[in-house]
């Protein structure tokens, strides 16, 4: 009954196609229908939950689809591929996104280690460490329902968001996702540490010994926690990180050199090639395809 329930509100909310901002800080409701291209992003940690239709991601050459019976969780900044595959005014992609307060998403996974909770083995589909594929399962369904009922009132979202949405970052870890949310905010997690220094330095060049340095592994070890957590060598990574914050820079109106320059790149051409390496396109021919 609560999906429908949150079906119902945010259908009562956004009558167009596009993304708006809810009374609550961090939560955004969507509509579409039209089928949308996979194109490239960054995620940052947040929770995308479909009521309507269906969203695909792409991470590593591997397609992913995820609806009504599956939220995604992304628990740390990550360069994939998203889009619609099917959308139309009669089947609607409806859903919301929420993004995740770091601060408190840490607090929850240490308070939760420190009293021995123990999330149980994730029953959802594992993308990599940092992406999955969660059930819904009731106590996500109330949490998020009893979250988006406060957007109808400014004065109770803002009096009561917070806690709200505390209520549903910890339906989160007791769900399929909870195994994957207590990896990437424990306290110590050497990947969202190297990630976060990436992303603070994604104008200059950075070299994979730099960020093992920086967080104190050796480059060997560095290597197989980025392959458990995001599926990509730090290498790839890095350089998916690049590309997909440059694309999203283009296709915003920004100029294909001064995005290049923007996300560390010195050589246009350079940034050319390995554009088109990784999406089969230069960047000219993206921005008119």
């Amino acid at each position: 009954m609560s999906k429908a329930q949150i079906k119902q509100l945010i259908e009562n909310t956004i009558k167009h196609n596009g993304m708006v901002e809810t009374a609550i800080k961090g939560v955004h409701i969507f509509r579409a229908t039209e089928p949308v291209p996979c194109t490239p992003v960054v995620y940052e940690p947040t929770i995308i939950a479909i009521v309507s239709g269906a969203k695909e991601a792409i991470l590593d050459g591997s397609k992913h689809s995820y609806d009504v019976n599956h939220y995604l969780c992304c628990t740390q900044s990550m360069p994939i591929e998203a889009g619609v595959p099917n959308a139309s005014s009669d089947t609607p992609l409806l859903g919301v996104m929420i993004s995740l307060d770091t601060k408190v998403m840490t607090e929850l996974a240490i308070a939760m280690d420190s009293t021995q909770y123990k999330t149980r083995l994730s029953q959802g589909k594992s993308i990599s460490s940092g992406l999955t594929l969660a059930r819904w399962d009731s106590e996500f369904s109330s949490a998020l329902l009893r979250l988006l009922q406060l957007n109808s009132d400014a004065n109770q979202a803002e009096l009561l968001g917070e806690g709200r949405l505390r209520e549903l970052y910890y339906a989160i870890f007791k769900g399929d996702a909870g195994k994957s949310a207590q990896q990437a905010f424990a306290a110590g997690n050497e990947v969202t540490k190297a990630i976060n220094y990436l992303n603070d330095h994604l104008d200059q060049p950075v070299t994979i010994d730099e960020m093992a340095s920086n967080i104190g592994v050796s480059r060997a070890v560095l290597h197989r926690k980025f392959k458990q957590a995001t599926t990509l060598s730090p290498i790839q990574f890095m350089k998916s990180m690049r590309l997909n914050n440059a694309a999203m820079k283009i296709a915003g109106g920004m100029k294909v050199s001064q995005a290049a320059m923007q996300v560390g790149y010195v050589s246009s051409s350079q940034f050319s090639r390995e554009f088109k390496r990784l999406y089969g396109k230069s960047p000219k021919q993206w921005i008119s395809a």
